[in-house]
């Protein structure tokens, strides 16, 4: 158990002395918070333009893939 710990310690101290992962956790951060916005304007209990122009997108999205696949 313990050896796992310092195993984690030691991976956490090399992704904050890393410049590229700590870029690529602020990509994952933004990523999170870009889903929860998603999410938010899909939710069943959601109203409005940004819902209406988001389903919008991705119905005219989901037909041209089919149309260009054919069927």
């Amino acid at each position: 158990m313990l050896r796992c710990w310092v195993g984690i310690a030691d991976g956490l101290k090399r992704l904050r002395a890393d410049k590229d992962g700590v870029i690529s956790f602020e990509y994952v951060i933004i990523a999170a918070c870009i889903v929860t916005a998603v999410g938010a304007a899909f939710n069943t209990g959601a109203s409005g333009p940004m819902k209406d122009a988001l389903t919008g997108a991705v119905n005219t999205i989901a037909t041209n893939v089919t149309t260009a696949g054919g069927g």
